[in-house]
């Protein structure tokens, strides 16, 4: 029997997002973002309130990188979840990650963070119920330390962090358990 659990985010796991965005002086801003997916197969979107100065900044360069935080580095990320920007001017610092500049747009890459989408802004849609940064994607880079043989993202290497709403923890990707347009097969 199903139990009441009222009005929750229950969509989950998450990924665990990093946005990373040069503000108005060149200098790095990263957020951590739970509400964001890929939209069409060359956009992502990302649910931003209008208060984050990540937002500012993508409105200012009209560009984006959105990273995929890996257990390597869950401290940074978390960290970008809990300080914001608006008024902690030295956040990116205080990780001692690294940024360098996109080379196809003006967003930084942070290096330590394994798989990177370097993103054009596409619109931004706003309704009475929700705002979403439409990113399109220009380029997706990999760390070579996280791909198999045939140059693909091997989601096992990776230690890709994921958000369960529910309890509010990070947990890391785990074992394939089937193959997509594959298991369901037989049912056809």
């Amino acid at each position: 029997m199903k139990k009441d659990l009222g009005v929750k985010p229950a969509v989950y796991p998450m990924p665990v997002l990093m946005i990373a965005t040069y503000d108005e002086n060149g200098k790095v801003d990263v957020m951590n973002a739970a509400w964001g997916m890929i939209c069409e197969s060359d956009k992502i979107t990302l649910a931003l309130t209008e208060t984050h100065k990540t937002v500012k900044n993508i409105k200012i360069n009209k560009a984006f990188t959105v990273s995929l935080a890996d257990v390597k580095n869950i401290k940074a990320a978390d960290y970008f979840g809990i300080a914001s920007g608006n008024n902690t001017p030295d956040k990116f610092e205080r990780t001692g990650l690294t940024a360098v500049k996109s080379e196809r747009v003006n967003a930084p890459v942070v290096e330590e963070f394994p798989v990177t989408i370097e993103c054009e802004l596409a619109e931004i849609v706003r309704t009475d119920n929700f705002q979403s940064i439409v990113g399109k994607i220009v380029n997706v880079m990999a760390d070579e330390s996280v791909l198999d043989e045939n140059g693909k993202v091997d989601i096992e290497k990776s230690g890709i962090l994921m958000f369960d709403q529910f309890k509010n923890g990070y947990y890391v990707t785990g074992e394939k358990v089937g193959q997509a347009w594959s298991s369901g097969m037989e049912l056809k």
